[in-house]
């Protein structure tokens, strides 16, 4: 019997160990998980614009600032991350403004790809009500104004989020 209780708390321990590293995020020697959910911050590389875009169009964007497991570094602010476009509305007539919607892929990470997750969704101004009120005062002519296209400028910042756990090393 006295065997049985030491085993236990040698295995207690060993688990514990485990569960610890798994919490820091260290998963082996050198290796660092980023956590599902974890807060990334981007911007845009380029400018993007509903007037332009047209679906599936390719988006590239840069990590903003340092991604980090505790406080060590896995990935340096300036890597590449890429999404595509993934609904796009011109501006129209009658007021419509117009839409783009980007779906985030991944944060490339030498040679790792890093799952992202969550989507940026702009509408543009939308112009319904002056119209209706200018139909109402000018008749057919009001139908003429225009909604606004949506302009992303480079360096817009965005926040994603990590989609699915990931082991990294240290950044060099």
């Amino acid at each position: 019997m006295f065997p049985r209780p030491v085993l236990s708390v040698a295995f207690a321990t060993v688990f514990l160990a485990g569960a610890a590293g798994r919490l820091s995020g260290e998963q082996s020697v050198g290796a660092f998980v980023v956590k599902e959910g974890t807060d990334v911050k981007l911007k845009f590389a380029e400018d993007v614009s509903s007037k332009t875009a047209t679906l599936d169009d390719p988006v590239t964007l840069t990590l903003d600032e340092d991604l980090k497991v505790g406080d060590i570094v896995v990935v340096k602010a300036g890597a590449k991350a890429y999404a595509v476009v993934s609904n796009v509305k011109k501006a129209g007539m009658m007021g419509k403004g117009g839409e783009l919607n980007i779906r985030l892929d991944y944060l490339k990470a030498d040679g790792a790809k890093i799952k992202l997750r969550g989507t940026k969704a702009r509408q543009g101004e939308d112009k319904t009500t002056t119209t209706i009120v200018l139909t109402i005062l000018l008749g057919p002519v009001g139908l003429i104004k225009h909604g606004k296209d949506i302009e992303v400028k480079a360096g817009t910042p965005l926040s994603a989020f990590v989609g699915d756990d990931t082991p990294l090393p240290p950044a060099p």
